[in-house]
This record gives structure tokens, sequence and C-alpha cells, in this order.
């Protein structure tokens, strides 16, 4: 007996029938059949490329599943001659010159953003980076230089992570391009800020020599505003970049932090990155809880004490410009008590955990939770300790609980609670409290030509300077060409680019337009193909996890050291990945948002209605699949098995 619509009874609330009108269960020839022929839809797969997580939480702007995809032997180089290695470092190098030093120093928002850790743990993105970036050096790789010659001339203030950056980026789109720094070398807070043990010299060198070579221009120790004003630069240049950076340090806000050796870690650090501080005292006491502070406070420990040290050779006379002797070289070198305060808890500094790890191993004190109350001098006014106390927050004032104040004794108390911009003769552009507020495409208000990157705008990373840079050498380029300039893409990152790769390995490729976009007639286009990835980061529900084996990390090693090794240690520590260590680490990429040709969605598919582009046809990686649309009863099993979360079901009603 069939089964009509009206024998069968309404559910409250439901929307649906199980059967159409004169069907019943009969109807279905076999379980099989119910299996293949569920959800029959109008819909079928198509391909819809996203940002993934790393990418998405990258402040430079990196392509990082891309060359991951390289590494692993997903997408190959069209030329033959070409190594995995070089052509994963070109595609890195798109958005960040630096991959040798930010493999070593960045603190990776990107790895904490990638969405392995709901498998696992998070792909070792930056030792990937780290060893790409050595390869390159070893293998001495360099920035091809363009032929095309804009006659344009751009002026670049300050040559740190955003102005080199910058230069880089401009000098590859055919802009002439001059560095003015008042320092006697490149590198801004690379060289002058992070010590040599966590950006060798050698290594920071390498990779500014390649954007030199590009044919930019420098002019060291001079400075716009000082040694030549804007006025002048404005005549000479077609645009400005304003990268700067904030090298000057804050000085603690509480009484007594003028005695003389209470000193900010910026002159700190630039000291002894010029080779000007040999030694620190007995006692090093550092307030900050970021990396700064930790870099501080490491570099304390390394330089330890001497025993015969003048009173011309105290850290402060050094910070103060006098020249440090000898003494340092001859006189027996002995270690130093280091102690790091934080307001935050230690588990809530903003310092990378692995960084305060390792400052711990080495035995530096952590106190977090307490506040600095007054620098405490004795009778000859040198600072003799850090007074600090327990306190809590009521709004935005600082309230201290009474009868927690202690002495914390330190004969060089360093502080480190920020950074400050020198605006020395650019006074005018001091529009943020000493800080420079742009528009959202990082220009100066008021001024077309003037563009500005890096700590200016914010402290922050390195990694941010350098995507800052990348975003203004843009913004430069439109305005130098005339182009209005346009609302940048939501998540303003480098994409993977599916024409560029359809293009590069020989397809011929046409834009249709219509209601018959996307027909699978067209030989000559990328049809049911949908490029999503500046407005839409894939999060970790869209993926099918299922897919991905607990697989342990390839880790790199890391020399460390305790109290009495770490002194006059100044070595490199992080130990780069071999070649099928980083190969492996890179196969543990989910490619979040793109094919990474698992075959799922072909083995799954109950009608053949995927199959795989023939070999001869040279798919392009996002083209290994391909879908018969005379076959699809869009059951959507291959969006349920695909891994990434490529395929979407779409072009339906």
């Amino acid at each position: 007996m069939s089964v009509t619509s009206k024998d069968v009874k309404k559910t409250e609330g439901l929307s649906w029938r199980r059967y159409k009108d004169g069907e019943s269960e009969a109807n279905w020839r076999s379980n099989q059949d119910i299996i293949f022929q569920s959800s029959w839809t109008h819909k079928c797969p198509e391909y819809m490329l996203s940002t993934p997580p790393c990418q998405g939480s990258c402040p430079a702007g990196e392509d990082i599943r891309s060359y991951l995809n390289i590494v692993r032997g997903i997408e190959k180089p069209t030329d033959p001659k070409m190594s995995w290695q070089e052509f994963a470092w070109r595609r890195l190098t798109e958005a960040n010159p630096f991959p040798a030093v930010m493999g070593r120093v960045c603190p990776a928002p990107c790895e904490s953003g990638c969405n392995r850790n709901q498998v696992e743990e998070n792909v070792g993105i930056n030792s990937v980076e780290h060893y790409l970036g050595n390869w390159a050096i070893d293998n001495n790789l360099g920035f091809a230089k363009t032929d095309k010659k804009t006659g344009k001339k751009v002026a670049i203030l300050g040559g740190g992570p955003a102005g080199l950056a910058a230069a880089y980026q401009l000098a590859l789109k055919g802009h002439s391009c001059t560095i003015f720094d008042d320092h006697a070398e490149l590198g801004g807070m690379m060289r002058y800020g992070i010590p040599g043990f966590r950006t060798p010299r050698e290594i920071l060198d390498a990779e500014i020599k390649r954007i030199t070579d590009l044919g930019v221009e420098t002019k060291l120790n001079c400075r716009v505003g000082t040694d030549i004003s804007m006025e002048q630069i404005e005549k000479d240049y077609d645009a400005i970049l304003m990268g700067m950076g904030a090298q000057a340090g804050r000085a603690l806000p509480v009484d007594g932090a003028d005695a003389a050796n209470c000193v900010t870690a910026m002159s700190f650090l630039r000291a002894f990155n010029e080779g000007r501080l040999q030694h620190v005292g007995n006692k090093v006491v550092v307030i900050g809880g970021g990396d700064t502070s930790i870099d501080v406070a490491t570099v304390a420990r390394r330089l330890g004490k001497v025993t015969n040290a003048a009173t011309s050779d105290l850290p402060e006379m050094v910070l103060a410009g006098h020249s440090a002797h000898d003494v340092a070289s001859i006189a027996a070198r002995q270690g130093v008590e280091v102690v790091l305060i934080s307001r935050s808890t230690v588990d809530k500094m903003a310092a990378n955990k692995h960084e305060v790890d390792q400052a711990k191993a080495e035995g530096i004190e952590i106190i977090g939770g307490v506040t600095p109350v007054a620098v405490v001098k004795g009778p000859d006014g040198r600072a003799t300790a850090l007074r600090v106390a327990e306190f809590e927050m009521v709004g935005n004032e600082t309230k201290i609980k009474e009868g927690t104040e202690r002495d914390i004794t330190g004969d060089l108390i360093v502080s480190a609670i920020g950074q400050a911009v020198d605006f020395t003769g650019l006074e005018t552009y001091n529009n943020n409290k000493g800080l420079i507020k742009t528009d959202k495409l990082y220009r100066f208000p008021g001024k077309t030509n003037v563009f500005v990157a890096g700590d200016v705008i914010r402290p922050h990373l390195l990694t941010t300077a350098i995507g800052h840079a990348r975003i203004c050498a843009d913004g430069i380029d439109a305005y130098l060409s005339g182009i209005e300039l346009d609302k940048r893409p939501k998540v303003d990152v480098h994409h993977w680019d599916m024409v560029r790769r359809w293009l590069e390995t020989g397809h011929e490729y046409n834009e249709h337009h219509g209601q018959e976009w996307g027909s699978s007639d067209w030989k000559d286009t990328l049809h049911n193909f949908e490029d999503r990835s500046g407005r839409y980061v894939i999060p970790s529900s869209a993926l099918f996890l299922g897919h991905f084996a607990n697989t342990p990390r390839n880790q790199r090693g890391v020399t460390v050291l305790d109290k009495e090794s770490a002194l006059g240690n100044f070595e490199d520590r992080l130990h780069a990945l071999d070649d099928k260590q980083t190969v492996a680490e890179a196969k543990r990429c989910m490619s979040c948002g793109l094919c990474f040709e698992c075959d799922n969605c072909v083995i799954y598919c109950p009608q053949t209605a995927v199959f795989k582009v023939r070999k001869k046809d040279n798919p392009t990686t996002g083209r290994y699949v391909d879908t018969d649309y005379s076959k699809c009863i869009g059951c959507h099993i291959c969006a349920d098995v695909c891994p990434t979360g490529y395929i979407i079901m779409g072009m339906g009603d």
C-alpha cells in the first residue's frame, strides 16, 4: 500500500516531509540508493580559496600555507633547475625580506592561530622560515632586479625593518629609494635593539645586503629633522616614507628615576650592541615584562661584572657616551645577579613564553604582580634599590596595597616599560602624544605624499613594521602612478594566486562574464572556483579534522644555558632543522582553505563525479580534482570529507 502525504502525520515544528507525494520507502530500490541519493540537491561542489588563520595572524602578511605546500612538494617550480628551497624562499620573501632574522626572533602569532592546535600542536612555521632563510644565505640567493624604471624618487626615513622592507618592495616596483638613518649601520631595532645571540650579525648583514644590492641608496649618520630639513626632503623627493622607529626609551615615572644609574632599556641595548657596554654591576634590576625586558636581563647575565672596574667604566658612564676601557677583557669576569620586575603576573607577561623559560633557566629571578613605587638613592645620588609594591587597578588608576612595599637592591636599574619617538625637527608630525596617527592607508593626514610605517605608529613587533611597509609600498606606488588609492582588503595579507599559477603552468586564461560564468565547457578559465581569501579566514570548524593523525612536531634544537654557562656566551641559541625535518614539519600543515591532494573527495564520491585532472593537462595546485556535473547529485560527501575545507556546496539554489 502506498503512503500519501495525507497519511503522514506532521510533527510540531517540522518544516519538511520525508517523502514526496506518492512516494514511500518501498520506492527506494536498496539501502545503497538511500545512502547514495541522500540530501539530493541542485548544489554541486565549488572550490573556494580561503585564508588560513596562520596567514591571517601574520603581521608581515606572509603566504605561509603557500610556501609550506612548496616545501612538502605539492606545488613545484615551473623551472626544473630551481630547487624547492629557492622556490619556497622566493614565495616567502614576496612579503618578508628577512626570513632568517624573523625565523629566529618573531614570537610567531601565526603559530598561535594555527588550526593544527585543535589536533595536537601547531606547525613549526618559524622553524621552516628559519631553515629557508639560512639556506638562502648559504647558497647566496639574491633578489632579481626589475628592468622597470619609473624615474620617481622616494625618501625613506629610518633604516630599520620598516624602512628596509619598504625600500625592498619599492625597488622591485621600479622606484629609486634613498634611506636616511642616524646610525652608522642599517638595521634599526634588529641591530641596535635585539642582541646578537638572537639575531647573529652576519645573518642580519646578509639579508640587508640583498636589499641594498637592488640599488637602494643609503645616507647614514644623517638624521632628517636635524642634519637635513623635512622641507628639503619634500622638495627633492616625490614621496616620503616615515619609518624612523621608536628607539628612545621611556624613563620610570616614579621619584628618584633621575639617578644616573637608572637607565632605559633602549640606551642599555644600544650601548651593548655598539660594543660600548662591557659589563654591568653586581646586581641589575629590570622593570618591564615584554621581550625587551627579557633581552636586557639575558644580556646582563652574559656580560656579568668585573672585579676592578674604575669609575669611568660604570655602566651609566658608558651609556652616557663615555668610552669603556678594556678592563672587562683583562679582569676576572663574574656572574651578576639579575631580577626582572613585572606588573603582570609571570604567567601573563607579554614576553614570549619560551624566552621567559630561557631566562629562568639562566637563573634570572622574575617577580610578577608588583609595580615600581620609587627609586631609592644613596648619599652619592646613585640608585641603590627599586621600591615596589603590590597593587590593584581601580578603573584606570593604580592603587597601592598598604604594607606591601619592599626594596629590591640593585646598582643598575633598567626601565623597559616602553619606547618613544624622537621628533626633534619633526614636531609637526607628532599628532598622537609621541606617535603618529595615520589614515587606514597609512598616510599622514593632509599630506598625500607622506606615508608612515612601523613603531612610529605603535611600537609592536618587527613583523608588524614589515607588514606596514608592504602596504605603504603599494600606496606609494599607486600615488606615484597617479592612481586613486582604494580600500584595502579585509584580510590584508599575501594570498596564493590561482590565476598566476594557472598562467605559470602554461594555461591560457580569459575572463568570462554573465550568467554562464564558470561553465565547465570553457577550458581557458577556472570554472567553479572562487577566491574569498581577501575577506574570509577559515576556522578549524570548517575542516574535517578526523583526517589528521596525531603527528609530533619537529622541534628545533635550543642551547639552554644556566647561570654559569650564560656568562660570556653570545652564540646563536637556535639550531635550524635539517632538510628532512623541515619537509616533515611542512607536511604537518593542514593547508586550511586550499587543496593538498589527499584524494578523499575522489575516493568517497558515490557517483564517481569527482575525478583527478589528468597529469598531461598540467593541473595547478588547487585544480588537482574536477567535477563531472552530469554525474553529481549534490550529496555533499566530498565537502564533508575535505580535510582543508576547500570544497563547499554551491552553484545551486
